[in-house]
């Protein structure tokens, strides 16, 4: 039994030492990130421990997004760059934050954002879409706080893009090359599984081709702005619509719909 346990230890002894450090690590804190986010990142969190300090119920609604934005910032792109650039002493151009090609990014951007907005139209008119966006409520009724809630959203986008496009993406690319775009991939597209079936299937679609721009680009900054740009369209889209009660696709409807900005 002695034999055969020291014969496993050594085993286990050889394999740990071929493992890529930097790859098993950032496989790690990207789930305990995840983790953690949503034990003490989430809105109910943030409303149990402060909620009694609102007057309001609009601004506890809006504050409670706020903290649920900010902690994807801190846990999806402070915490992991700097565990990236401190501890494994990489490169910002190494892991992400370099501007790359951005050239080539913005000629993507260029030709990506006319077909995000059409697209975003179309699904503003779906019923599942209008009860999700924007998840805040009263973002619909105030265009005060929709601007507001739109930019706290922003940070959201850099530390939920950096997580997966920067984090994991440049962090697992050593050990795994090109392969890193479908490494990111998959836990990106199953933290979709309960948003509606177009956008859950989507994610696969997008988070493959997301992940080969910023490879191609050598930079995670351009998936801020093509993300957040298509949840801005959406949730901008089926405000108007709640707003104006425009239902359709097609240009009338359109015009009804932005008839609500004045």
């Amino acid at each position: 039994m002695k034999l055969n346990l020291r014969n496993e230890y050594e085993r286990a002894r050889r394999a740990a030492a071929r493992a890529d450090v930097q790859a098993a690590v950032v496989l790690c804190v990207a789930a305990l990130s995840v983790i953690v986010h949503i034990k003490f990142g989430g809105r109910r969190f943030f409303v149990d421990l402060f909620g009694e300090q609102f007057a309001s119920r609009d601004a506890r609604n809006l504050w409670s997004w706020g903290w649920w934005f900010a902690f994807q910032g801190v846990t999806g792109f402070v915490i992991p760059a700097l565990l990236l650039l401190v501890v494994f002493r990489r490169k910002i151009a190494e892991i992400g934050l370099g501007l790359g090609d951005w050239k080539f990014a913005l000629t993507i951007a260029a030709a990506y954002v006319p077909l995000v907005l059409i697209g975003t139209w179309v699904l503003s008119d779906q019923t599942a879409f209008q009860q999700q966006y924007p998840h805040l409520d009263a973002a619909a009724r105030s265009w005060r706080i929709f601007i507001a809630y739109e930019l706290l959203f922003v940070f959201y986008w850099i530390g939920w893009e950096y997580l997966w496009r920067g984090f994991v993406l440049f962090g697992t690319a050593p050990a795994f090359g090109i392969n890193a775009i479908f490494v990111q991939t998959m836990p990106f597209a199953i933290l979709h599984m309960n948003k509606p079936m177009p956008e859950a299937l989507l994610s696969i679609v997008g988070g493959v081709a997301l992940g080969a721009l910023i490879w191609r680009c050598r930079s995670f900054w351009i998936a801020v702005p093509i993300h957040a740009v298509q949840m801005l369209s959406l949730d901008l889209f089926c405000t108007l619509r709640a707003r104006s009660g425009a239902d359709g696709i097609g240009l009338a409807a359109l015009g009804e719909a932005f008839g609500a900005l004045f």
